[in-house]
């Protein structure tokens, strides 16, 4: 009869190291590639959100959105700056703490009334010119009103609105979103204020309240 052997313990521990410390390597390996995969995953994801709100629709063929920067953007003249040396004030904006020369100057008259002049009116020699976007913005309103000149107005950013009156063939439309500069019209000459000939009524306002355009743009 053959007399088994005992085990060996040492022979024991030898093989379970042998096993135990590659097995401990695989899983640090694992949590690793895992860890570098989602963080991939949520990168790529995030990129391709900004990208999408930043185009807009470029496949769809639809309104496209106009990057919203305007509170990053300076205003510009409603017009052209090639006709810059051109496009003169004719009337001012009302300012209740200018001089009297001054206000005078911003009063509008029809028939025996008196009207304060709540923007300015811009005029190129009587010549009709295009009507540019002053801010980047979305469009609030569009009023056709023969009388009184059709009008547009423009929302901003930082509570801005920008309205641009007594216009002809309008392009844009309520909800259009539009870029800064961009044409919206061309200036027309209307019944009511028949001595500006043919002009463009730019009015500004903050907050809902009307502000002289001076305090933005140097006319």
């Amino acid at each position: 009869m053959r007399e088994e052997k005992p085990n060996n313990p040492s022979q024991k521990n030898k093989n379970r190291k042998s096993w135990l410390w590659p097995a401990i390597y695989s899983g640090f390996a694992v949590l690793f590639v895992g860890m570098v995969w989602t963080y991939q995953a949520v990168t790529n994801d995030a990129d391709e959100n900004v990208e999408v709100s930043q185009s807009g629709n470029p496949a769809g063929g639809g309104d496209v959105t106009v990057e919203t920067n305007a509170s990053n953007e300076s205003m510009k003249f409603p017009f052209d700056e090639a006709l810059l040396d051109g496009v003169s004030v004719i009337q001012e904006y009302y300012d209740m703490e200018a001089d009297s020369e001054q206000r005078e100057k911003a009063l509008l008259v029809f028939g025996q009334t008196y009207v304060t002049n709540s923007g300015v009116t811009l005029s190129n020699n009587d010549e009709p010119f295009e009507v540019k976007a002053a801010l980047s913005g979305t469009v609030e309103d569009v009023v056709v009103d023969e009388f009184m000149g059709n009008k547009v107005t423009i929302k901003h950013a930082d509570g801005l609105e920008t309205t641009y009156g007594s216009v002809t063939g309008i392009q844009v439309e309520k909800g259009d979103q539009v870029a800064q500069g961009e044409t919206i019209a061309t200036t027309a000459a209307n019944e009511w204020n028949p001595t500006a000939g043919n002009h463009l009524l730019f009015e500004v306002k903050k907050d809902g309240a009307a502000v002289n355009p001076g305090n933005y743009l140097a006319f």
